[in-house]
């Protein structure tokens, strides 16, 4: 396998690894969606039991302790709470949670970095990236030439003396 495969297969794993990371952070638990007519429904049936409010975000426990989410309107229901109370559900309120500014940062521009690693990526493959000597359309000015040994080099003067097409090539080349 040479280099480039190598680092392309790192490269995929590494990004591989990385969106699980970032599928996990950002995985939300897994509790039953509820829309908000179906929410106060089962409030009225008596169904829940506690309830948790951030902001519009809704989070609770029914009496049979499966979870659900909902979200509230954004017009805002001001007799919630109140009908909570009187079907004898526990309301908790807490501050809606935030990420942190270097974790929204990072995931803002992992697509970025993304695309510009596959930038590079390529324009390395484009010029040879320098794996076997390879030439490519951005390796113009670059002598193909070849430096041989002594044991290398099968024909010599002794071999050509005679050959008045050989005394012509190099009467050229001088």
């Amino acid at each position: 396998m040479n280099d480039m495969a190598k680092n392309l297969i790192l490269w995929m794993i590494i990004a591989g690894v990385l969106l699980t990371v970032f599928n996990n952070i950002n995985q939300e638990t897994r509790e039953d969606r509820l829309i908000y007519s179906d929410f106060l429904e089962e409030v009225r049936l008596g169904r829940v039991e506690e309830v948790q409010l951030a902001g519009i975000n809704i989070t609770g426990v029914r009496r049979d302790q499966t979870a659900f989410r909902s979200v509230m309107p954004l017009i805002g229901d001001d007799a919630l709470i109140d009908e909570l109370l009187e079907y004898g559900v526990k309301v908790d309120a807490v501050e809606p949670e935030q990420q942190s500014i270097w974790t929204q940062l990072l995931v803002a521009s992992f697509p970025i970095l993304i695309i510009i690693a596959l930038f590079f990526f390529f324009m390395r493959q484009m010029q040879g990236g320098g794996v076997g000597g390879k030439g490519g359309p951005m390796s113009f000015g670059k002598s193909k030439a070849k430096l041989l040994g002594e044991d290398q080099i099968k024909v010599t003067f002794a071999d050509v003396a005679g050959v008045d097409e050989a005394k012509e090539d190099v009467q050229e080349l001088v």
